[in-house]
């Protein structure tokens, strides 16, 4: 007899060795260090702004609208796979101690970013509100935990309904509701807190009401969210390793083509330096994950005090791109017409070698503009030069040791 409970065990157990075998590779000890040194220096400048925050800062807000959204952010993992729509829809009957398991599987994994969110914002709200018993915040946590709750059973009730926009229109109000109840709440209006929590019950048993009225699981929008969920997880974990699991999207972008095919002469040494800034600028998430490095970074450059830890910030943001832009080599490894090509092994390290470096140096321009913008006119030359100097060591030692 089909057992769904046992039937999700080995499907979780399976899931988290995989996902632990591509976590090792991301948080290996160059990312370790590196997120060491984030929160260290985080820490301590939040401490430092902190002694200094202003009386009419709106800590309400930001609670409201941060606690808000990751409540409201509560995806139900169930963990299928593609052949379930063939052999397991016939045991749909069955199934309701496998999506038990999930909803349950689901609100434990998500507990961590509800506890990283309630710890950055715990010392904010503690200085803001000083006349408040500390134990006021303990019984936010627990509010949170339980709208958490609700809001993970109401959107697997929005599963099972097949109209998108009704999903969307539901998804909205549920947000601006938690953010509202928080934001009341965390201003000590008790009162509107209580009004808009009723509200959100209206919403909540609505949702139970129209899910019921359903004719049964919408299996294929189930699996299409947990392989989406799934393919992002890969695509960061692509950054660090190769994922063979990984379903690369291509993307045409033909102005940036257009820009980088111009410069590149048309000879055959040139066809590995086509191949990889094509790659770059079209395929996976290297273009989106190298502009985001450097508008984070930027951001720490700005806001930063100290000359030093701008610096600093500036090449540790230089050498997280240069790492992971590493992976490139090997983006076309499953494709059999690299081996076919009449040009020489050598062409093709010293072009992913030099796109690197360019990239490198871009960024590093760019974060010595930021400097310029700070009004920090001997940062501008120390990130200049600091960054060339880094970029090009680092280039030629260790990504050019790794590639061989």
């Amino acid at each position: 007899m089909f057992n769904s409970h046992d039937f999700f065990m080995k499907r979780v157990n399976a899931h988290l060795k995989d996902m632990s075998r591509y976590l090792r590779y991301i948080f290996n000890g160059h990312i370790a260090f590196a997120m060491l040194f984030f929160i260290a220096a985080l820490a301590y400048y939040y401490q430092q702004w902190l002694s200094t925050i202003p009386a009419n800062f709106p800590t309400a807000w930001i609670m409201g609208i941060a606690i808000g959204t990751v409540v409201s952010y509560s995806p139900v993992r169930t963990l299928l796979k593609e052949p379930d729509l063939v052999f397991l829809i016939p045991a749909e009957h069955q199934m309701g101690a496998y999506f038990r398991n999930a909803l349950i599987y689901s609100f434990i994994i998500q507990l961590y970013i509800v506890a990283i969110v309630m710890a950055a914002l715990g010392p904010l709200y503690m200085a803001t509100y000083e006349h408040r018993e500390g134990s006021t915040f303990l019984w936010m946590v627990l509010v949170v935990l339980i709208f958490k709750i609700w809001n993970l059973i109401a959107n697997w009730w929005m599963l099972k309904v097949r109209e998108k926009n009704l999903r969307l229109i539901d998804q909205i109000v549920r947000i601006l509701l938690n953010i509202a109840v928080f934001y009341f709440l965390i201003n000590g209006e008790m009162l509107l807190a209580g009004i808009t929590t009723i509200l959100f019950i209206i919403i909540f048993l609505y949702d139970l009401t129209l899910s019921r009225k359903q004719a049964g699981l919408t299996w294929e929008l189930l699996l299409e969210k947990d392989v989406n969920r799934l393919q992002t997880f890969y695509r960061f974990a692509n950054m660090f390793t190769d994922v063979p699991h990984l379903k690369n999207r291509i993307r045409s972008r033909k102005w940036l083509v257009s820009i980088v095919d111009r410069k590149i002469p048309f000879a055959r040494k040139n066809t590995y330096d086509y191949l990889y800034r094509i790659t770059f600028i079209r395929g996976g998430e290297y273009l989106s994950m190298y502009i985001r490095l450097i508008i984070i970074g930027g951001v720490f450059i700005y806001f930063l005090p100290n000359i030093w830890i701008k610096l600093i910030f500036a090449i540790l943001f230089l050498y997280m791109s240069t790492f992971q832009m590493m992976t490139l080599y090997q983006h076309h490894r499953t494709i059999m017409w690299l081996d076919l090509y009449p040009v020489e092994a050598e062409f093709r390290k010293k072009a992913l070698l030099k796109w690197i470096m360019e990239l490198a140096i871009v960024q590093t321009i760019l974060y010595a503009i930021v400097f310029i913008v700070a009004q920090a006119y001997l940062g501008f030359l120390m990130t200049l030069v600091g960054g060339i100097i880094f970029t090009y060591a680092f280039t030629n030692g260790y990504v050019k040791r790794k590639l061989a």
